[in-house]
């Protein structure tokens, strides 16, 4: 992971936040013998006595349910829009460009549910997609048997404790405040992801550069 201090978001709710907006994980793991495996899947959040659970499903016997079943440990990247940066939008161009993008990589083992368990979530996964509404058709409880008795023994229910939790912000914040103003603009212009990403430089701005405080360089970097 990209560690430098001022690409780190120190506040958990935001983190938090994050995982709720970004739900649909990219899994990965290995065999013992170091193959790897990957999946990508949409995943729960739960926090419980202050520590956090990530729950999940998956199909039964695939490569990765096997590889998971010989070695639990898995790590879970929850990402969210990206965007080029151009150095020709910063106060001095001459160093490389860069990408702004966020991230956070969450680490534990999988504990696998029992069946009850895996009806549980699935009411609870259904529901929280369907937008809280019971009476859609796809909400678990009004699956028809015949579908649930077919499709519920050919799947996975999972849980990972949340034992490494890493996380990139990388948002320009390196840059002096002509510069950040300049590639929030930018990145308006061009528009979808990049002006997503712009709206979380929007945010910062004033965190970042306060009224009244003269930038220092201190961020920057080559």
């Amino acid at each position: 992971m990209y560690n430098f201090s001022y690409f780190k978001e120190k506040d958990k709710q935001t983190i938090l936040d994050f995982i709720e907006e970004n739900p649909f994980a990219f899994m990965t793991g290995s065999y013992l013998s170091g193959g790897q495996v990957a999946t990508q899947i949409p995943m729960l959040l739960e926090e419980r006595n202050g520590e956090l659970f990530l729950q999940g499903h998956y199909m039964r016997n695939t490569d990765h349910h096997k590889a998971f079943v010989e070695n639990p440990n898995a790590l879970l990247v929850f990402t969210g829009p990206s965007c080029y940066v151009s150095a020709s939008w910063y106060s001095n161009p001459q160093i490389g460009s860069t990408w702004n993008y966020m991230s956070v990589h969450i680490g534990g083992q999988i504990n696998f549910m029992s069946d009850d368990e895996l009806i549980k979530f699935m009411r609870k996964l259904t529901l929280k997609f369907e937008k809280g509404n019971t009476k859609s058709l796809t909400f678990y409880d009004n699956l028809p048997e015949k579908f649930l008795s077919k499709m519920m023994p050919a799947i996975v229910g999972f849980e990972i404790k949340a034992e490494k939790i890493e996380n990139v912000f990388k948002l320009s914040q390196n840059r002096d405040e002509k510069s950040y103003l300049n590639i929030i603009s930018k990145l308006q212009e061009i528009g979808g992801s990049s002006a997503l990403i712009a709206t979380e430089l929007i945010k910062r701005k004033a965190s970042l550069f306060p009224e009244g405080v003269e930038w220092d360089g201190s961020r920057f970097d080559s």
